[in-house]
């Protein structure tokens, strides 16, 4: 162009005009398309809503009905038992053992806790954590050393947990190390209620006959449980009618459990919570056990 001053000004003009018809010429075509990717994404989107809808009618479905009831009645049997030694300790027991001429009937029944806690972990808890982590090695060929070695930080970080927990209560108030020992043991139960509760479900969740005999497999062995629990609540100062009560209130982490193993629906992902539960659960009891209860 004639008076420019920059040189290959001329091409300048043309090169303006071609990028902005290009430019108008690809918002037209977004601007077209824009209904068809909305039109996708409330596809997408009712898809995604019939799936949940379909999991959802699936998990209230009449089968799985059965299976809710019947883990939930499980569950709340095992949770129940807690109130059995008020049917075998007497009604006179929670005082007569302030008194100094039931101190060796405490010990007798502090003796038996400390058992039934020790028997919990070593024959229950922990061969239950094994077989849970052998299960779920690839190929059934046993541990791994990482697997035995996360099973042992679990304990160890249970037994850390109940120590930082009592050290805790024990500074913010002003309680006796008896008192602390029995809200302690009340945790504990309750993740152990937790357990059973996850236990119940996934057997209920294979069929009704094995899901019967792991409930009475748990009763058996939980109710001398619930009598050590009960003689370390009663060491506490609590007496029998409230020990009662806030055993019962640990039969709610058993439904929790059977709850959370329904809704997953996988034993996979049973054994897997079940694997770091179980395990620290025992870390918990060994810690109460051992340092509660014997001294």
């Amino acid at each position: 162009m004639p008076g420019c001053p920059c040189p290959g000004c001329g091409m300048a003009g043309p090169r303006l005009l071609f990028l902005t018809a290009l430019a108008l010429e690809l918002l037209g075509r977004a601007g077209g398309s824009q209904p068809a990717l909305r039109s996708r994404g409330t596809a997408t989107a009712c898809r995604l809503d019939n799936k949940e809808s379909e999991s959802w009618g699936a998990l209230l479905s009449g089968e799985r009905l059965d299976t809710w009831i019947c883990s939930l009645l499980g569950s709340l049997v095992v949770g129940l038992s807690g109130v059995f030694p008020l049917l075998v300790i007497p009604l006179e027991m929670g005082t007569m053992l302030r008194s100094e001429a039931g101190a060796w009937r405490l010990k007798q029944l502090l003796s038996f806790a400390l058992g039934g806690l020790l028997g919990n972990v070593f024959l229950h808890l922990l061969p239950e954590a094994w077989a849970y982590t052998c299960s779920a090695s690839p190929g059934g060929e046993g541990q791994s050393l990482q697997q035995q070695q996360q099973l042992g930080l679990w304990v160890i970080a249970g037994i850390l947990t109940f120590l930082a927990l009592e050290k805790m209560f024990l500074d913010s108030k002003e309680e006796g190390t008896s008192q602390v020992s029995g809200y302690l043991n009340l945790l504990a139960n309750t993740i152990d209620n937790f357990t059973h509760g996850l236990a119940v479900a996934a057997s209920f969740l294979v069929s009704k006959k094995i899901g019967l005999l792991t409930t009475m497999a748990i009763l058996l062995h939980e109710i001398p449980h619930e009598v050590g629990d009960f003689a370390i609540l009663l060491r506490a100062g609590f007496d029998r009618w409230s020990a009662a009560k806030l055993q019962l209130s640990t039969a709610l982490g058993g439904l929790l459990g059977a709850g959370f193993a329904i809704c997953t629906q996988s034993p996979k992902g049973v054994e897997e919570t079940a694997a770091w539960v179980l395990p620290f659960t025992s870390g918990g009891f060994l810690y109460i056990a051992l340092v509660n209860v014997l001294p």
